[in-house]
């Protein structure tokens, strides 16, 4: 079979490179077109990166951590058939052919029972994550009818299939299904080498004395989750981080964090391996502490191993936010007003809908409420809702209200956008945030995704904290932040309080109440402080009476 070199693809709008996080195959595994075979995070997203052959892995030409220009081979393939790369216009048929390499399988698996069988209908169409999707559940994506356009499957397609044919089980538990084929096996359940060197061996796998010095026992799974930081330390640790034990799961797959992967190591290295039933472990080196012989019993004494100084690289998504801030507060000067909100009728009214969002299967906060508030002050007031064209010496007052959301993930700030907020009902907007900012923790979130917004907010209170001084998301205009809502000292009127005083007593009193603060800044070229205060006052009449928020 011919050998096609792949080169990093332009994987997001002006991106001129990415660091190569994790390899999802080795040498020797099967691939298919279309199918995931690593994983690179850009300045924007971490994003799949998709084989565009069918045919079996050659070599990888790139470690795990290394930065990767665009156009740059990464990895190459024995290409089934004439070897002829796909264009935009190809659409010939995907089977695949089991007859050549078969031998060389890593995993040594009869080559029959690998092959994926042909599909009736020539190409099949289905996005990366179904076809992952399929090969988890043991389901040949051949044998799944599409739903979508064109016939385009959908992870609700393959789902519906295993239930149907009662596949879900059999695939991954490796029991022997005869009803039907079995799916390609890519090799991850086995994964050794992440990359064969040229001149170099896929086949050195120093896992398992790894593990025995451990003292542990290794988990050996087939998939782990873990953010690139994390399986960075794992890299510089010497830790495989299949074999890294947790209970913790993301989505019902087994998730590691940097502890886990330090304990995991620190575990191997304080195991010492017997050579022999009577060689004694060698005595430990004495450390500047214990050579005087006494610590002062304070237990600090070899706090000096940890004191080194710790690198982490400036890049990718953070560097990404990084040059955003910058940007934004160099360019745009910031104000920032304070107030807050007495939102007592507001936490009465969503204690009121939580029964019929749960019974949609809705998670109801009060963000979605917010945002309809913010909507409301946003159509009164639109120069918030714009953008300050300098070269064009003008300012675009918005017509859409597209609000961005701050979350908090483990690469750094995402603020993925909810699109037209003043066409959609409270619920709507709650499902529709809680799904994208849970994508956007998991690095799931499409680059178009947070592409768009006219107004952002960040929900510090989440953490804890009352007020800050948000920096405005440019080249929008204004960013609200929101702090904790908490029982807070309120004056009231004391004839609108039942503080218990039998007579009617006028006057004020001091009470609690569950309040909310509001960090609002602005640019303050395009936005008076004027206008910002009379802003939040909007923002602040429709949280404190959430009958207003059924107009917008």
């Amino acid at each position: 079979m011919p050998v096609k070199e792949f080169k990093l693809p332009d994987v997001g709008e002006g991106v001129a490179e990415g660091e190569l996080v994790t390899w999802l195959v080795k040498p020797g595994d099967r691939v298919e077109e279309d199918q995931p075979v690593a994983e690179v995070e850009t300045d924007k997203a971490l994003v799949e990166v998709p084989s565009r052959y069918d045919g079996v892995v050659e070599e990888l030409f790139v470690e795990e951590g290394e930065m990767v220009p665009v156009g740059d081979v990464i990895i190459s393939f024995r290409v089934d058939g004439d070897g002829a790369e796909p264009t935009a216009d190809d659409t010939g048929s995907d089977e695949v052919d089991d007859t050549d390499g078969a031998g060389d399988d890593a995993d040594g698996l009869d080559a029959e029972s690998e092959a994926e069988p042909e599909t009736s209908s020539g190409r099949t169409f289905a996005p990366p994550s179904v076809r992952r999707l399929a090969r988890e559940l043991g389901v040949d994506i051949a044998a799944v009818e599409g739903s979508g356009p064109g016939g385009r499957i959908s992870d609700g397609d393959v789902r519906a299939h295993a239930e149907s044919s009662g596949s879900a089980g059999s695939g991954p538990s490796g029991e022997d299904d005869s009803s039907g084929p079995k799916p390609v096996d890519i090799g991850s359940g086995d994964r050794k080498s992440a990359v064969s060197k040229r001149g170099g061996s896929a086949d050195d796998d120093t896992r398992g004395d790894d593990a025995r010095s451990t003292g542990v026992d290794p988990a050996g799974r087939e998939t782990t989750l873990a953010t690139p930081a994390t399986r960075k330390v794992a890299r510089e640790l010497g830790v495989d981080i299949d074999d890294v034990p947790t209970d913790a799961t993301r989505e019902g797959d087994p998730f590691v964090d940097e502890a886990a992967v330090r304990a995991y190591a620190e575990a191997g290295t304080a195991a010492v391996p017997a050579t022999t039933d009577s060689e004694p472990a060698p005595e430990p080196e004495p450390t500047p502490a214990s050579a005087g012989g006494s610590s002062g019993g304070s237990g600090f004494a070899d706090a000096s191993t940890d004191r080194e100084p710790e690198t982490v690289p400036y890049r990718g998504v953070r560097r990404t936010i990084g040059k955003q801030m910058e940007r934004s507060k160099f360019t745009a000067p910031h104000v920032t007003h304070h107030d807050t909100a007495e939102v007592d009728a507001l936490v009465e009214a969503r204690e009121q809908l939580k029964p019929k969002a749960e019974a949609r299967d809705v998670k109801l906060t009060y963000m979605p409420f917010v945002m309809k508030a913010i909507v409301a002050g946003l159509k009164e007031h639109p120069y918030l809702n714009s953008e300050l064209r300098e070269d064009d010496e003008e300012i675009v007052l918005k017509k859409e209200y597209n609000l961005g959301i701050a979350v908090a993930t483990d690469a750094g700030l995402m603020v993925p956008v909810v699109k037209g907020v003043d066409e959609k009902g409270i619920f709507e907007l709650a499902e529709e945030v809680n799904d994208l900012a849970t994508r956007a923790r998991e690095r799931k979130i499409k680059p178009a995704e947070m592409k768009g917004g006219t107004f952002t907010i960040t929900n510090f209170g989440a953490i804890g904290g009352e007020y800050a001084t948000p920096i405005i998301n440019y080249p929008e205009t204004a960013i609200l932040g929101l702090g904790a809502i908490e029982e807070r000292p309120v004056v009231r009127d004391r004839s609108a309080v039942d503080d218990g005083f039998l007579d009617d007593e006028e006057g004020t009193t001091v009470v609690p109440v569950p309040t909310l603060p509001l960090s609002l800044s602005i640019d303050h070229r395009v936005v008076d402080g004027a206008i910002a205060a009379e802003f939040a006052n909007t923002v602040m009449e429709h949280l404190e009476n959430p009958l207003l928020l059924l107009n917008h």
